[in-house]
């Protein structure tokens, strides 16, 4: 099998996991149906479902069960949709089209896309909090703190702040800052997917090492996804690309330039593997995932 053809694999059960968890209560009323409605429609039939891909393959490493793994991953795509319905915002990065579609505020309304992220989000912590996900409560409570930490302030929300001040600051942001910047807006979510797997399984050895891969992997994402802005085919990335030159922010290949940044991409890859080592042939599809993310075309 492919790394393709085993992305698309677990993808297709994360989807059929977050379709049962996305079904709206019996109990609703005519005027909440257009809210499930919204987080469906920002949450299914899209996307790679990279990040839990990540929790997936993490927690197969130590053979726990797979429908707790699932669920951790499915609670990652929730919060991650939640992420994306916001930044697409007009007060955000006001764009129009995500994921081959218009944007969830253009299919509905701001007020609407607003409360449906907020649902995605604290449906990601309902998910992590219930039994199934765990037996063990200390279980289930690592991961709501690890989940949280990674989207707050010292994570995705940090990220974004950081972000929206590059609109406005007086000079372009050096390295230094674009890096802390993507490794908190992306890399923080990428690494609690990776992460997850050692948190199932109760190993901090092996959550160490999963987070230091996952440091290297998310930035090799970021400088990727900065590649793509410049080199990339709207028609197949989904997007709107160049934005960040448009706006006069810095990026990874506005700083190093493209083979410097190509070159970046590829050490980062390297250094992810590295991390890996400890966990030998059973990190083989995490390994796959490092070169994928510096290979994809979307």
């Amino acid at each position: 099998m492919t790394f393709m053809d085993h992305l698309g694999s677990v993808a297709s059960e994360v989807e059929a996991l977050l379709d049962r968890l996305l079904t709206p209560p019996a109990a609703i009323v005519d005027g909440e149906a257009v809210l499930w409605d919204a987080m469906r429609y920002a949450t299914l039939g899209g996307g790679k479902r990279l990040r839990a891909f990540l929790a997936v393959e993490s927690a197969g490493m130590f053979d726990l069960d797979r429908e707790c793994a699932l669920r951790a991953g499915a609670s990652v795509e929730c919060l991650h949709a939640y992420s994306l319905v916001h930044d697409d915002l007009p007060a955000m990065d006001d764009d129009d089209l995500r994921r081959g579609k218009p944007t969830t505020h253009k299919a509905f309304d701001e007020a609407i896309a607003i409360l449906a992220g907020d649902a995605l989000q604290t449906m990601a912590f309902e998910i992590l909090s219930d039994p199934a996900t765990h037996k063990d409560g200390a279980v289930r409570a690592d991961l709501c703190r690890g989940l949280a930490h990674a989207a707050g302030g010292v994570g995705m929300v940090g990220g974004q702040m950081i972000d929206i001040a590059a609109e406005t600051a007086d000079d372009p942001f050096n390295l230094p800052t674009i890096t802390r910047l993507q490794a908190l807006k992306t890399g923080a979510l990428i690494r609690f997917s990776a992460e997850a797997g050692g948190i199932l399984a109760q190993h901090d050895d092996a959550r160490t090492s999963l987070a230091k891969y996952a440091q290297h992997l998310g930035l090799a994402f970021q400088i990727r996804d900065d590649l793509l802005d410049v080199e990339g085919d709207e028609d197949v990335t989904g997007k709107r690309l160049q934005k960040d030159a448009m706006a006069g922010k810095a990026t990874f290949v506005s700083l190093l330039g493209l083979d410097g940044a190509r070159k970046a991409a590829a050490n980062e890859v390297d250094a992810a593997n590295a991390a890996l080592d400890v966990f030998g042939s059973k990190a083989k599809w995490l390994r796959e995932a490092a070169k994928f993310a510096i290979d994809r075309v979307s």
